[in-house]
């Protein structure tokens, strides 16, 4: 028996979380529909559904083709209780999200608990020879959400390209403190670094230190915050938070860009109200897109009272 084909038209009742619609399709449980996604055999739109979190809405085409002679198992996972979850694997590369408090790699203080520590432990474990990840990008210890590594120097390099010449798709939510008045808009600033810190800045003279070009659009405003959704068109150090302190609006819960202003009362959480949701890029190896998206963590869940349900309808207050 060849390749069995399911497809549907997500309704408005179908909307949010892929793995729902997958099992409306094909009557499998969770984990075999996780499974279907982790063996790449879920579409979503055409372009292979990296994590059976990945949110769809009303429209949105899910196809599933899987040969009915076949099992797909649910692969191995991260170990219980790990600071990471794995949203796509292959021979090449690692697509994963990070918890918040996590370091994406050392400091100069050389700590061991980090993400990069716990994914080399990960592709080690039963393998005569240590597994390998490579450093693509990074994410701030108290940013959340989704990153790529690399197996092999080669891919990592590939993927640095693409970084470089902006084409992976990277999109986040942050909670910002007051209410923007605009309802989308560009940060478009040179940025260096102060001498006397590590800390960033907006450069006194345009053309002098790293260019950081900030889009905007905001997702709903509260009484004395609003949240945002942010596309980032450079990859610069702390560029999101520099760009909305700077304006007024810092990253709630932030220690180090406008603190005073960052602090929120309904904010008692040890980490800042940033989140990198999204992160799609081309494959450098089979030349197919490659999807990671994260779910809207529980503490912005929790702030906007509404869950996420309320972010994905995009409302604006």
């Amino acid at each position: 028996m060849g390749a069995i084909i399911q497809e549907l038209c997500v309704t408005p009742e179908q909307a949010g979380r892929v793995d729902k619609a997958v099992q409306a399709l094909t009557g499998r449980s969770r984990a075999q529909v996780r499974g279907l996604v982790q063996h790449g055999c879920v579409t979503v739109n055409g372009a292979p559904c990296a994590s059976d979190f990945t949110q769809v809405v009303a429209g949105d085409r899910v196809a599933v083709r899987f040969d009915p002679a076949q099992g797909y198992p649910e692969k191995a996972t991260a170990a219980a209780g790990a600071p990471f979850r794995i949203l796509f694997e292959d021979a090449h590369l690692l697509v994963v999200e990070k918890a918040a408090h996590l370091l994406t790699v050392p400091t100069l203080k050389r700590e061991t608990d980090t993400l990069v520590h716990h994914l080399q432990t990960y592709v080690s474990v039963g393998r005569r020879r240590l597994g390998r990840v490579e450093i693509v990008h990074r994410l701030d210890r108290g940013v959340s959400g989704v990153l790529v590594f690399a197996k092999n120097a080669a891919i990592a390099e590939a993927l640095r390209e693409q970084f470089a010449a902006h084409k992976p798709e990277r999109e986040y939510l942050a909670l910002v403190a007051g209410r923007l008045a605009a309802d989308r808009g560009t940060f478009d600033q040179w940025l260096v670094t102060d001498a006397k810190s590590i800390h960033r800045r907006g450069s006194p003279r345009p053309g002098v230190g790293e260019r950081a070009v900030t889009h905007y659009e905001v997702v709903r405003r509260l009484a004395d915050a609003t949240l945002v959704r942010v596309r980032l068109e450079t990859g610069r150090r702390n560029q999101i938070r520099v760009h909305f302190a700077e304006a007024g609006h810092p990253v709630l819960g932030d220690p180090r860009y406008a603190p005073e202003l960052a602090r929120h009362p309904r904010w008692p959480y040890p980490r800042l109200a940033l989140h990198a949701g999204l992160l799609a890029f081309t494959h450098p190896v089979t030349g197919r897109p490659v999807r990671g998206e994260a779910p809207l963590p529980r503490e912005f869940e929790r702030f906007l009272g509404g869950g996420p349900a309320a972010v994905a309808a995009g409302r604006k207050g």
